[in-house]
This record gives structure tokens, C-alpha cells and sequence, in this order.
């Protein structure tokens, strides 16, 4: 049996509104979708903030030009993970079961792509981050689209269809935000020369590719 969502049902059918009117209820597969949702997204910015870790590690000292750059985008994955760090305690998500994996995995991408050199660390950036903003937006669309709930008075009477909870607008602006950002590293290791790594077409496609398959995993495991 799927545990409940404890946490979030009980915030979206009690806060941000009157005493005398409350959200329904979530179905079983909204619940289930937000659960997935959580434990993949701290899964993946905790690789991202990983991922960083390692590439900083290298390339502050062998460019150190790069430093500013790399700590730039590296703080904001802290802040990402942080935040979904956060909201898996706050809704009692259970976090992926091969979380030790993805902190190995990413450490050793970051490490192994920024000793490859500037632009093999910014291909890595570009795909990574682009499997990232593709997963956020399919998110976003499916929170848009397939999470309305109902405002209903104290004698069960449905007062209006098909809003969205407080809750529920605060998760997607704060997925909207993150999106923007990853989007924006993307843009910036395009602009330090991630299409000069060789071999480029091998070294995205085999990270995108990886990426694919942790976000699979890390929603099931």
C-alpha cells in the first residue's frame, strides 16, 4: 500500500483560506505523482550540487580564470538542494534508497570531466543541465494541468471547481525558479566553449543518456 501524503493533504485542504471552507482531497495518483516528484528532484539537485563539487575540486586550480563562474553556479545547486532537502523532511518523502550511489557518481563526473578540461566540464554542464530543464518543464505541465481540487464549506458542499492550492503554487513557482537558473548554466557553458569538447557529440549524448536513467531511477528507488 502507497503511504500517504500526509503532509501535503493536510496542507492543501487547510491553509490560505477561510476557517469555513477547505481544499478536497488529493486522488491517490497526485499524491503518488507529488511523492515521485520530491524524491527525484533532491535526488537530482543533490547530484547537480555533486557534480559542481567535483568540477570546482579541478578547475580552481588548473583555471583558476573559471573560479567565479564555477562557485556561481555551484552555490545556486546548494541552494536548490537545500531547498528540496527541505520540503522532503517538511511532506515525509522518503529519499531515493541508492542516494550513496548518485553522490559517488556525480562526484566522480564532476571530477573526471573538469580534469578533461574547460570544455569537456561545460559539455557536461550543457547536458546535464539540459536533461534538467526538459525534466522541470514536464513537471511544471503535469502540476498545471492535472492538480485541480475543489474549495468546499463545512457541510460538503462544493463552493468552486478546479483551483490550486497555495501550496501547490508555491512548489511550481519554486520549480519555475530552479528551472530558469539551470537553464541559465546551461547558456553559460555554451558561452565557455562546451561545443569545443571532444569527442562533443559522444561525451552530452552518454551524460543526457545517464541522466535519463537516474531520473527513472531515483523516482522508483
Amino acid at each position: 500500500m502507497m503511504r500517504p501524503f500526509k503532509v501535503f493533504r493536510r496542507n492543501f485542504t487547510s491553509s490560505g483560506i477561510s476557517l469555513q471552507t477547505k481544499y478536497s482531497q488529493l486522488s491517490e495518483a497526485q499524491r503518488a505523482f507529488l511523492d515521485r516528484s520530491i524524491r527525484v528532484d533532491q535526488a537530482g539537485e543533490l547530484g547537480a550540487n555533486y557534480i559542481y563539487q567535483g568540477q570546482y575540486l579541478v578547475l580552481s586550480h588548473t583555471r583558476p580564470d573559471l573560479k567565479p563562474i564555477m562557485k556561481h553556479m555551484w552555490e545556486q545547486e546548494i541552494h536548490h538542494h537545500n531547498t528540496f532537502n527541505n520540503l522532503q523532511v517538511r511532506t515525509r518523502v522518503r529519499p531515493s534508497l541508492l542516494t550513496p550511489l548518485w553522490k559517488v557518481g556525480a562526484t566522480a563526473l564532476g571530477v573526471a570531466t573538469g580534469l578533461l578540461g574547460k570544455e569537456a566540464a561545460m559539455a557536461c554542464t550543457e547536458a546535464v543541465e539540459t536533461v534538467i530543464g526538459g525534466h522541470y518543464n514536464d513537471q511544471l505541465r503535469v502540476l498545471a494541468n492535472q492538480f485541480p481540487v475543489d474549495l468546499v464549506n463545512e457541510a460538503g458542499e462544493v463552493e468552486k471547481e478546479g483551483v490550486q492550492s497555495t501550496e501547490l503554487e508555491d512548489l511550481k513557482a519554486t520549480v519555475k525558479v530552479f528551472r530558469d537558473q539551470e537553464l541559465e548554466h546551461l547558456e553559460t557553458a555554451v558561452e565557455h566553449d562546451a561545443h569545443g569538447a571532444r569527442p562533443y557529440w559522444l561525451l552530452t549524448e552518454t551524460i543526457k543518456l545517464t541522466c535519463k536513467g537516474a531520473i527513472w531511477t531515483a523516482e522508483r528507488f
